[in-house]
């Protein structure tokens, strides 16, 4: 999954504007990761909450396969990772992702999902390849 996603995402913004969790760091205690799978156990797409502490909480390394986007998988991964978000006491949720053609279904994932479109987070700089989202939720 992992590198289907990067094999997705590496096209559409400048390296120097791209921010991926490697997998190793998605290995790290703060750091949940969800898979997805369709009925025959195969992954079909993956997302992370990043647990920042303080009540900060930031949604990484969202991806679904092309061939089930318009299923759903995307916004029960992020349901997944808000409630996982509110279990652990966090009351605001961010996100970071690419400012160009070719992230528009994922800006209907968090639209839909209840972000809304903030300005920079966290230590992301602002240089226009990035549109940032955020969530306030209740624990």
């Amino acid at each position: 999954m992992v590198a289907d996603l990067n094999s997705t995402m590496i096209p559409l913004t400048p390296r120097e504007f791209q921010f991926q969790l490697t997998a190793e760091q998605m290995a790290e205690p703060s750091v949940t990761v969800f898979v997805a799978r369709d009925q025959d156990g195969r992954a079909v797409g993956m997302g992370s909450l990043k647990d920042h502490g303080g009540g900060l909480g930031e949604v990484k390394r969202m991806f679904t396969l092309p061939e089930v986007r318009g299923q759903r998988v995307g916004s029960l991964l992020l349901a997944r990772i808000e409630q996982l978000a509110r279990e652990k006491g966090v009351s605001r949720l961010v996100l970071e992702t690419g400012e160009a053609p070719g992230f528009e279904a994922a800006y209907r994932v968090y639209e839909r999902g209840g972000f809304t479109t903030c300005g920079a987070v966290l230590d992301y700089p602002d240089s226009g390849w990035s549109r940032f989202y955020e969530k306030k939720i209740g624990s």
